[in-house]
């Protein structure tokens, strides 16, 4: 039997009443709908935390809420009730899980919706993403991510944690990503954007004339804002949890109230190139979180991933892919009368 093939369902749903803890039982009156799921750990599990086997097997449930079924009574390893998450497994443990529907295990559906595949082969594709997809089920939006999107595309998807996705855009940031269609090519592609050997390039529409020299590197780092923890900030690690971030942004085109730029990313910290451009005080055209105002018929974050660049993990061949950037930025750029050629430089 494959790893895969252990971690399927193999016991159907059943109607079961459950008593656990608050965020894993419905009123005291009510019955509800218990997924009784059963898997074998597989090799790459051996020797793990028996919550981190488990998000493995489940990657439709978050570690919180299986660590809260662990402590509540509802995971059995071997015929025997585990509740501690920390314990450990060997591979070919039997585990058995009674797993509740939450919204974020519903949003793991299929749903039909048109993808622009730039890229495919049997290993990894790569998409354009336009403004406005939500990348990953997340509260508010449990449905019509580009995850479900891959769900009813691929049936590989659904064998991967987070469908292969391996990064993000933010929902009104368009462009290129890359997802996995296997485990191992996911488990490499998340390596290489570690190790950055993964070529990210950018361009944004900003606020104000540049000033200073034509490129510059921005190494500020970057963590939740101590003051406001809806939106990432600039930050003094001494005082305030954050990673280290490094942007390179090379000014395109510049005019008297706005500025076209360019922006690779040597790190990947959420919202970095919007965080980077308010701190050097060019906010984002209408990226209002951080202080930019709509402008030019723009009404979303005028951000834009044009290039993508890696070697493929299994072939081994030099993978380039270049986008034009969409028709609302273009005609934003045109509208403040800035310059952009198709090639990403002036």
């Amino acid at each position: 039997m494959t790893d895969s093939e252990q971690s399927k369902l193999i016991i159907s749903s059943a109607a079961l009443a459950a008593d656990a803890a608050d965020d894993v039982h419905d009123d005291a009156d009510s019955v509800v709908d218990v997924e009784l799921r059963q898997v074998s750990v597989p090799l790459e599990s051996h020797g793990s935390r028996l919550d981190r086997a488990l998000a493995l097997a489940v990657p439709e449930f978050s570690r919180s809420y299986l660590q809260q079924l662990i402590a509540a009574g509802a995971v059995q390893l071997n015929s025997l009730t585990v509740v501690k998450p920390s314990s450990g497994v060997k591979a070919g443990d039997e585990l058995r899980i009674e797993l509740k529907p939450t919204p974020q295990s519903q949003a793991f559906k299929p749903e039909a919706m048109a993808l622009d595949v730039v890229f495919e082969d049997d290993f990894l594709m790569v998409l354009n993403k336009p403004a406005g997809l939500v990348v990953h089920p997340a509260p508010g939006n449990w449905s019509g991510t580009l995850l479900n999107g891959l769900l009813a595309r691929d049936t590989q998807a659904s064998l991967l944690p987070r469908a292969g996705i391996v990064h993000r855009l933010d929902k009104d940031t368009s462009g290129l990503m890359v997802v996995a269609r296997q485990r191992q090519v996911m488990d490499q592609l998340v390596s290489m954007i570690a190790a950055r050997s993964v070529s990210r390039q950018y361009v944004a529409l900003a606020h104000g004339a540049w000033q200073g020299p034509k490129t510059r590197r921005v190494d500020l780092p970057v963590g939740r804002d101590p003051r406001n923890r809806l939106r990432m900030a600039v930050v003094d690690m001494d005082r305030h949890p954050g990673k280290t971030a490094t942007t390179d942004i090379s000014v395109l085109s510049s005019g008297t109230g706005h500025c076209l730029v360019q922006c690779k990313l040597h790190t990947g910290r959420t919202h970095q190139i919007r965080v980077h451009m308010a701190a050097l005080g060019h906010p984002l055209v209408a990226d209002v979180l951080y202080g930019g105002q709509p402008a030019a018929g723009l009404e979303r974050q005028a951000l834009h991933a044009w290039r993508l660049a890696f070697v493929h993990p299994v072939t081994a061949k030099p993978l380039e892919f270049n986008l034009p950037l969409p028709a609302d930025m273009e005609a934003a750029i045109a509208s403040l009368g800035l310059r952009y050629n198709r090639g990403g430089q002036v």
